[in-house]
């Protein structure tokens, strides 16, 4: 595979499937957690629900460290540069495991305070805790996975990671229920049992990663040196991670903001929007996929000098992605019952979900555009944009347009999700020709490069 030679829409495909199964079974890992936590009560769903703001911030920190190192390390291979992408490897690793400690300490601290704003008291808290705390516990994990990753997918290796998140899934399927209701010597440890679940696998898939990682063609050349720590690499991997992390974790704000919002209302509806979050999730998985080819591919070729090729990168996952949601689409409008039923037998948290899903069936288009427009300057090593639409989507624009619609119009909870979906639309148009720009830009400025060029070929 020639990441910066190869037809484009091939690689797109190539890169973007793998991953995208991959990624449908990490939620459906999720969701294997969900029906579990359904099988002990509501309260046991909502409280998941309630975690995944504090657990968010876990993902966020290793996605965005890992696509900020996939960016360098794609940059400097497309660049004929091994030596460099190889201490890119390096230095995010270590840098992993540092982070992972502090979060999981910041987390501990954190968590009682976090969840009684968020309306958890007596029991609902100690479930809220038990999960959260035994998660905090695997902090370095789940870290140390998403960042062993980077360095394989940019390397054009999607297919490991999808064998990694495919393993996790059938293994969380065993473990759930044994570690739920015990036997076999363990006794039954509840929705503690299910956190402690996904840590253990975590930790096994990253430990499987980092033999991978020192088999590949970087890997075997790794010496102790590129683990020294290095000022000028460290801050090159915090200039790309950092902001792409904070944009995650505007992803996590805005779901505090919505889940305040709601829970305004009943923890029925808490409830019911962590369960229509993870059907809406699966319908978006192949964007995942194609985020993550982005990502790749605009890295490699900007690092060769393509600008043509990220360009035609960039439209051909659009594309791909807006005839994917458009079937997405379709399925939420036609299914939205029974999907939010085979998680619940509550009636009041299925009309509920139904109710988000058909608003969702309109805006997974939006996404979309955003996720791939982000992806694209996140590998033009442009992360700021992403920070910042991130922090106007998910906070300053909720703020506004769910109190009007939900309280002033006077539309409830059907008001939260419309405001949902036109925030979101809002944001991708933004992005779209913020990015088109972008291009046009470093276009502009490539050219009289090449002409000068010219002459001497």
């Amino acid at each position: 595979m020639h990441l910066d030679s190869d037809p484009i829409p091939r690689l797109v495909r190539d890169l973007a499937v793998p991953a995208s199964v991959g990624f449908l079974f990490n939620t459906l890992f999720n969701v294997v957690d969900t029906w579990w936590a359904g099988r002990i009560s509501t309260e046991a769903q909502a409280a998941l629900s309630l975690s995944f703001p504090v657990f968010f911030i876990l993902i966020a920190t290793g996605s965005g460290i890992s696509q900020g190192v996939t960016a360098l390390i794609s940059h400097a291979l497309g660049a004929r540069n091994p030596a460099q992408a190889r201490r890119f490897a390096a230095q995010a690793a270590v840098l992993g495991v540092l982070l992972g400690l502090l979060l999981a300490g910041f987390g501990w601290a954190v968590a009682p305070s976090l969840f009684r704003l968020l309306g958890a008291e007596a029991a609902y808290l100690d479930l809220c805790l038990a999960y959260m705390n035994t998660v905090l516990g695997g902090a370095v994990f789940f870290l140390l996975q998403s960042i062993l990753n980077s360095g394989i997918q940019a390397q054009g290796d999607t297919r490991t990671y999808r064998n990694v998140l495919i393993a996790g899934c059938l293994l969380n399927a065993l473990l759930d229920p044994w570690f739920l209701y015990g036997g076999a010597g363990l006794p039954p440890l509840g929705l503690r049992g299910i956190a402690l679940s996904t840590v253990l696998i975590t930790a096994g898939g990253a430990v499987y990663l980092a033999r991978v990682f020192r088999r590949s063609e970087l890997g075997r050349s790794l010496t102790a040196a590129d683990f020294r720590p290095s000022a000028s690499d460290l801050a090159a991997i915090l200039r790309q991670g950092v902001p792409a992390s904070l944009n995650m974790m505007t992803v996590a704000l805005g779901i505090f903001v919505i889940t305040w919002f709601i829970s305004r209302f009943t923890p029925h509806a808490v409830a019911a929007y962590g369960i229509a979050t993870r059907v809406e999730q699966i319908l978006l998985l192949p964007t995942i996929g194609l985020n993550i080819a982005t990502l790749t591919l605009t890295g490699h070729n900007f690092g060769a000098g393509r600008l043509d090729r990220v360009a035609e990168t960039w439209r051909t996952s659009v594309r791909y992605g807006l005839l994917l949601m458009g079937l997405g689409g379709v399925v939420l409008l036609a299914g939205a019952r029974p999907l939010m039923g085979a998680f619940s037998a509550d009636q009041e948290v299925v009309a509920t979900g139904a109710a988000y899903l058909r608003v969702a069936a309109f805006t997974l288009g939006a996404y979309v555009i955003l996720y791939q427009t982000v992806f694209m300057l996140q590998g033009l090593k442009r992360p700021l944009f992403a920070l910042w639409i991130g922090i106007v989507r998910q906070a300053l624009a909720p703020l506004v347009a769910f109190p009007l619609l939900a309280f002033v119009a006077g539309l409830g909870l059907h008001g939260i999700w419309i405001g949902i979906a036109l925030v979101n639309w809002t944001a991708a148009v933004v992005a779209w020709f913020y990015g088109r720009r972008t291009l046009d830009n470093l276009t502009a400025a490539a050219a009289p490069a090449r002409s000068a060029k010219s002459p001497a070929q």
